[in-house]
């Protein structure tokens, strides 16, 4: 059946020519109704094809399509993959953070590309005017849905889904690997029997002989990663004397090119032949290889062995996966991203390692999904009979492995795990206001229906007793109040934890900091910690070998209770503050530094609600700092547009440090200190659109009679752009009054002078604007008490 008959319209949309058996079987109920359609098939049968057939059709209708890709590497790229719909006059959108989203890009998107996580903020936020975009959605195709048995993710999958279903009812077509259970996940999104395919090992294009090896544990676990190194060699090493290929998953990026390089050592001890070796004068890559900007990949494709990780320019992955294609590459060592995102199959697929280090969640167990994932990459359609999947693993762990080998993994709800976080957000956006709105929510989760299957195992008749226990739990810390009516609404706290996704403790702890603000004031060490204690980071681990590198960076500092995850968190916050981060913790700093600037930012928010413009102010500016590593007295460069941590410390090092200095320099000034008179030009442009304020004091008196008291008032005025400011006068260090106004020229303050106990009066009045990483402007005046 040729893709040109079927959608003449829509043929240069498809990588192929000819749909497959498993795809022809599902074209009816994807193109001929409207239903829902669930379908699970063994990897590498063609399930993308299946969500390019239901964009398709929304598009042929003048629709928009949603496609929710399970990881942030996989959306990048379906934008890649899905040039050939631009090609054909439709737009595509990745809708990525906060800062980088266009609104008005999705809003004119006819595809947009999201994960659940990003799905799950953007449906927070629908009724805003910046979010709107996800309530017009017409189908919406979620990939890879047995991700709903994933920790921590799953629970995001399933009510993000649930409540775009009530937002605007899209067709939803979900698609999956093979899963035991596929009619509960068809009873959970409406599609009929008519719509569920389940597309058994029969349909995978070539069978796959999968096994479980074991290896002797030893006590050092650095050994031991060579020890399943050379039993995953002794596995591949038939396969590539035959000139098949082999992809062995390793647990990090780091690992797949230390593993890549041992390898080569002892692919050449062992004298196997490799063809990349034999035949690379032959093939046309000689020339090519000489572009790869990692060095050290550079010299290991010549031997035929390669290594694949999301660290790696997207140039250097392109060739990695063009050659392994053609075959050049025999050998390659890769992590798990590989196996959801590339169709690279290989003749062997051997996993090395099913522990892995997660920088947020220290080690953990490889995903029984993942593991069946990869192994689905065994065998090349159209080259092999049969493809050989191993997991290495310890003995103790092979039974476990055997038993998910032979009965696959049902998909259960993850829901139960952080039901009170999900329903908070749910009554934060007002779509639950009482304790029966609570139970119809709940009905239209996957939890509910998995309830109904295992009703032991979820405890589903005392449902009602749990969820009526969660309330009262957000009731008695402050998150959702109660009415007479016995109605449901959310606190602000509620509504901030929702809308900047924060874990509940960690809204806690930010509304705590909050209170302490208000009461005593705080400084950027308070900001900080309050950051590496957050629950976001509960699981952080610090390794033996990062310990000295940690105490090196908080040498001097008082780090309390912290223990050493959070010690860890602070160290890479500060070093990232500084622009210094030490090798060893250079890992893990860059997950942890974006998580960081997420949670700085949530709680300027808070800060801005509970305390002031001017502690939001400091929050504003840590978070600047650890995004761009620039000194305290610098950070106000970053404000402006196209300055950054290179820039702004270029300019500090010539004595440029403020907005303002950039102004007085001028253009003329910015080239004098290293600018380029084009860059000059806009980053002076970009000073100007910012506030700038001066003070006039009028006729401030400089004595004052002890017992005496007057007011008098001190203009402030901004002389930039207008934007959000506090306004602080303080006396002696004690704060007099405080005010929180939309400065566009200029404000009034009165100050009370008074002759008190006290020589002298120092008073101080600082404007601080909460949403600028300015640093507050101030002017002080002394009055001698006569």
């Amino acid at each position: 059946m040729e893709v040109a008959e079927v959608l003449p319209d829509f043929a240069d949309a498809f990588a192929f020519e000819e749909f497959n058996r498993m795809q022809r079987e599902a074209l009816p109920a994807l193109l001929e109704s409207t239903e829902n359609v669930v379908a699970s098939a063994p990897t590498a049968s063609g399930k993308t094809a299946l969500a390019e057939l239901a964009i398709c059709q929304a598009l042929a209708e003048g629709g928009t399509a949603l496609f929710i890709a399970p990881l942030r590497a996989l959306t990048n790229e379906k934008e890649a993959d899905w040039d050939r719909f631009e090609e054909m006059g439709y737009s595509v959108y990745v809708v990525t953070g906060e800062r980088d989203l266009n609104p008005r890009r999705a809003r004119r998107a006819d595809i947009l590309v999201m994960t659940p996580e990003k799905l799950d903020s953007a449906t927070r936020k629908h009724d805003s005017r910046r979010y709107d975009f996800v309530t017009d959605v017409d189908v919406c195709v979620i990939d890879e849905v047995h991700l709903l048995d994933a920790d921590r993710r799953g629970s995001v999958l399933e009510v993000t889904i649930s409540r775009l279903r009530r937002l605007c009812d899209p067709r939803i077509v979900a698609l999956s690997a093979t899963m035991p259970n596929v009619d509960d996940v068809a009873a959970w999104l409406d599609a009929s029997p008519e719509t569920t395919f389940e597309f058994g090992d029969e349909y995978r294009p070539v069978d796959l002989n999968a096994g479980v090896k074991t290896y002797t544990h030893g006590e050092n676990s650095f050994a031991d990663k060579y020890r399943r190194l050379y039993r995953a060699l002794d596995l591949a090493e038939p396969h590539l004397r035959e000139d098949g290929q082999a992809l062995v998953f390793v647990s990090s990026r780091q690992d797949t090119v230390q593993a890549a390089k041992k390898a080569r050592d002892e692919i050449a001890e062992r004298d196997i032949p490799m063809t990349a070796r034999r035949d690379f004068h032959d093939y046309d890559f000689h020339d090519e290889k000489e572009t790869l900007e990692n060095a050290t990949l550079r010299k290991s494709v010549t031997d035929g062995v390669a290594f694949h990780h999301a660290g790696l320019s997207k140039h250097d992955r392109d060739f990695v996966e063009k050659w392994f294609k053609e075959g050049a590459i025999e050998l390659l060592f890769s992590t798990s991203t590989l196996a959801w995102g590339v169709n690279l199959p290989a003749r062997c697929v051997v996993i090395r390692d099913t522990k892995l280090h997660d920088p947020l969640e220290g080690e953990v167990d490889m995903s029984p999904l993942d593991v069946l994932q990869m192994l689905g990459r065994a065998g090349r359609p159209g080259y092999d009979d049969v493809g050989y999947g191993w997991v290495i693993c310890d003995g103790s762990d092979a039974d476990t492995y055997r038993r998910l080998l032979r009965e696959g993994k049902e998909i259960e709800s993850r829901l139960a795990e952080s039901l009170e976080t999900h329903l908070n957000a749910e009554i934060a956006m007002g779509t639950i206001t009482d304790l029966e709105d609570v139970m119809d929510w709940l009905e239209t989760t996957f939890y509910y229906v998995r309830g109904q299957s295992k009703p032991d195992e979820y405890d589903f008749p005392n449902l009602r007793k749990r969820v009526r226990d969660c309330l009262e739990k957000l009731v008695e810390r402050g998150f959702v109040e109660t009415g007479a009516d016995l109605s449901i609404e959310a606190t602000p706290l509620g509504v901030l934890a929702s809308k900047y996704y924060l874990r509940l403790d960690t809204a806690a702890a930010f509304a705590d900091l909050c209170e302490r603000a208000e009461a005593e004031g705080i400084d950027d060490a308070d900001v900080l910690e309050a950051v590496a204690r957050a629950e976001e980071f509960d699981s952080v681990s610090a390794r033996q070998s990062e310990r000295d590198a940690i105490n090196a960076v908080l040498v001097g500092q008082e780090t309390g209770d912290l223990d050493a995850g959070e010690r860890k968190v602070l160290a890479i916050l500060r070093s990232a503050a500084s622009g210094t981060t030490p090798t060893e913790l250079s890992s893990d700093a860059w997950v942890i530094r974006r998580n960081a600037t997420r949670l700085v930012s949530a709680l300027r928010a808070f800060l801005d609600r509970f305390a002031g413009p001017q502690e939001a102010n400091l929050a504003t500016r840590v978070e600047a700092r650890i995004e761009n590593g620039v000194a305290e007295d610098a950070v106000g460069l970053t404000a402006i547009d196209g300055v950054g941590s290179g820039r702004a410390s270029k300019l500090a090092t010539e004595g440029l440090s403020t907005p303002h200095d950039v102004l007085e320099a001028g253009v003329s000034g910015l080239v004098e200190a290293g600018l380029s008179e084009g860059v000059a030009e806009r980053v002076y442009e970009g000073a100007t659109s910012l506030p700038a304020v001066e003070f006039d004091w009028g006729a401030f008196p400089e004595t004052v009679a002890s017992g005496e008291s007057s007011v008098h008032e001190v203009t402030v005025r901004n002389v930039g752009e207008a934007a959000r400011a506090g306004i602080r006068v303080t006396v002696n260090g004690v704060e007099m009054t405080s005010s929180a106004t939309y400065l566009r020229d200029e404000e009034t303050v009165p100050v009370g002078v008074f002759g008190a106990d006290a020589d002298d009066l120092e008073f101080t009045v600082s404007v601080a604007f909460p949403e600028e990483p300015l640093i507050p402007a101030a002017e002080t005046r002394t009055v001698v008490v006569e």
